[in-house]
């Protein structure tokens, strides 16, 4: 790999490799863009099978993270750090200690938070060693567990899914194939059912499908089997990259929304191949924002509500994007990508134009 032109490939503005052998830490940070504010986003720990894995999933995550933080309308950056470890066997209060420095010494150009493989108690040991964390015990002054919030804005970018495909935003009936059941989907099913739903789960554990099917009288399938479901939804809520050459012509749905990261595996290819077989394909980056609302909030002191209502505007956003790629005749993806880079290109002319001026404040108040 030619780590700099992979590093400025998608204009990322820092890359930082942290190491301590004594802790057993093996990190990266990947700060892609801090026009509109401090770039914050999550620290996933994970096995990853190279080192090359682990820096493109930084590099992709926090890029993602960028147009997440756009088009969610925040003041707010895009960043992802990867901590290289098995979450189940190799968390020491040192090793986040470690990293906690580490985002220290950023002096706040990167935020940190929980992720997948990583908890609120993982980011309490961080928070011993630096400010610049957010999804901390709200015991403690912070917002918790981000993914209830995260679940909430995936249910309403469903309903804005179903509006534009049927024309009434009414989940009751609907089937939907859920792939994955961590925090984020657990919760989403609980939304789902309540509205009368009708559930296909899985996960490759399948005991963390049990409560959930027990909750909501939701059918469990085979992992392997989820893309087989003839459903009106197919939702992802566990890695990234699953919809390919090989899990798109298995859908048998009308709309791709969900709550995992990164879910094309080529977004140019695999974004097209679902238009074409005329799938809606819900931007990832702006139907599971809730998330990055949550934590946002929490840097303003965590009132819930507020949280709780800007992840209902996820609605109102996926409905502007999907009209934006009908009019412009352009995929949802690119869609959501403009509307995004739009806000970025405003906010970043206005930082060079009022430089070190009071007027800044004021001007930036009219994109916000």
């Amino acid at each position: 790999m030619e780590i700099f032109k992979e590093v400025e490939k998608n204009g990322h503005e820092q890359v930082v490799f942290c190491s301590d052998k004594k802790a057993n830490l093996r990190a990266i940070i990947a700060i892609h863009s801090t026009t509109l504010g401090s770039a914050l986003g999550g620290a996933r720990m994970w096995t990853y099978s190279s080192d090359e894995d682990a820096l493109t999933d930084a590099l992709r995550l926090s890029r993602g993270m960028t147009y997440k933080a756009a088009v969610a309308g925040l003041n707010l950056g895009g960043g992802k750090a990867v901590i290289i470890g098995d979450p189940n066997s190799d968390k020491t209060e040192s090793l986040f200690r470690t990293y906690g420095r580490f985002v220290e010494g950023l002096a706040g150009r990167y935020i940190t938070a929980e992720d997948v493989g990583t908890t609120v108690q993982d980011m309490e040991f961080v928070r011993m060693e630096t400010k610049y964390v957010t999804g901390i015990d709200r015991a403690l002054g912070g917002g918790g567990d981000p993914s209830p919030i995260t679940a909430y804005g995936v249910y309403y970018g469903m309903k804005a899914c179903v509006k534009e495909v049927t024309g009434s935003d009414s989940l009751r009936g609907k089937k939907i194939a859920v792939q994955g059941m961590g925090n984020v989907a657990s919760t989403l099913c609980d939304h789902l059912a309540q509205e009368g739903a009708r559930l296909f789960v899985t996960d490759i554990y399948p005991n963390k499908a049990k409560p959930v099917v027990e909750r909501t009288k939701a059918k469990f399938v085979e992992p392997e089997k989820i893309y087989d479901v003839d459903a009106d939804i197919f939702c992802p809520c566990a890695l990234g990259g699953i919809i390919n050459d090989k899990t798109i012509p298995r859908l048998k749905v009308d709309i791709v929304a969900g709550g995992a990261n990164n879910q094309l595996a080529d977004e140019k290819k695999h974004g097209a191949m679902l238009q074409k077989r005329k799938i809606l394909f819900a931007p990832d980056y702006a139907i599971n924002a809730g998330g990055l609302m949550s934590v946002a909030s929490e840097l303003e002191g965590y009132p819930p509500e507020r949280a709780m209502k800007q992840a209902e505007g996820i609605y109102e956003t996926l409905l502007k994007i999907f009209q934006i790629a009908k009019n412009e005749k352009i995929l949802t993806f690119e869609a959501s990508n403009h509307l995004a880079e739009e806000r970025i290109g405003q906010i970043g002319h206005i930082r060079r134009l009022y430089a070190g001026k009071s007027e800044f404040d004021g001007q930036l108040a009219r994109f916000t």
